[in-house]
């Protein structure tokens, strides 16, 4: 007889019901502080490059007076702080982890704080941009709700996420660079955990139409949202309303 072919043992970092509550919170913040030294490399890499120039492309989406002041909220190391300066505008930067605050290069103030509860007052800032962290916060309504406090009345909002692409071709494509290459990538050169964990936190990202009743609700008007790249990527835009 035959021996029984063995099946291999799948990875419990790919298989671990995703955290919610105090624990996601606990755990993303953990998370960020390891990855925060490769934390620039592996998205270039993740992103062939292309993450720079949609970045820049939000901070255009502003479209704010030079001296605005803006909040880079889940600033991480920088990026979007950095190409907001050179565009003219004032930045502070936000963020939960410790970790990712004390990588950051861009000479902006910097804050610890988690989106949910934001420690400015209303009205505070004129925009506010966001890179690749809505599916991290634990409260997205609450933060969205936060967003809209401290911007000011005409304030703008622009936000970067993951998005999938709808062509077949893509899309298969997509799947094997973000699912798999990616989570080996990050182990190679950075957290094997956590590498694992960013492409299946996508679950946290409510659909399209979802979002946009999201952020309606919380305050804003005029909410865009479009694909980057054949929808590799998205952008959301969007006006603080006068009232809530």
């Amino acid at each position: 007889m035959a021996p029984r072919r063995r099946h291999a043992a799948a990875d419990p970092a790919s298989t671990a019901p995703l955290p919610t509550g105090d624990e996601k919170t606990a755990r993303v913040r953990a998370m960020f502080d390891t990855i925060a030294p490769r934390y620039d490399l592996m998205n270039r890499l993740m992103t062939f490059g292309l993450d720079q120039a949609w970045r820049s492309c939000a901070v255009g989406a502003l479209a704010l007076p030079e001296d605005a002041l803006v909040l880079d909220l889940a600033c991480g190391t920088g990026d979007l702080s950095r190409l907001a300066r050179r565009s003219g505008y004032r930045v502070v930067g936000a963020d939960l982890s410790a970790g990712m605050l004390a990588a950051n290069g861009a000479s902006t103030p910097l804050v610890e704080a988690d989106g949910s509860r934001l420690p400015f007052v209303d009205g505070a800032f004129d925009g506010l941009v966001c890179g690749y962290a809505l599916r991290n916060f634990t409260d997205l309504a609450a933060t969205l709700s936060e967003c809209a406090r401290v911007l000011r009345a005409g304030g703008r909002l622009a936000v970067l996420e993951v998005d999938a692409p709808t062509s077949r071709l893509w899309r298969a494509g997509y799947d094997v660079w973000f699912n798999r290459a990616v989570p080996a990538l990050g182990g190679a050169l950075s957290d094997k955990e956590a590498y694992h964990y960013l492409p299946r936190s996508v679950a946290y990202l409510p659909p399209a139409p979802v979002l946009r009743r999201m952020l309606i609700e919380a305050g804003f008007s005029a909410v865009g949202i479009r694909p980057l790249a054949g929808g590799l990527s998205q952008q959301v835009v969007a006006t603080r309303t006068g009232s809530r």
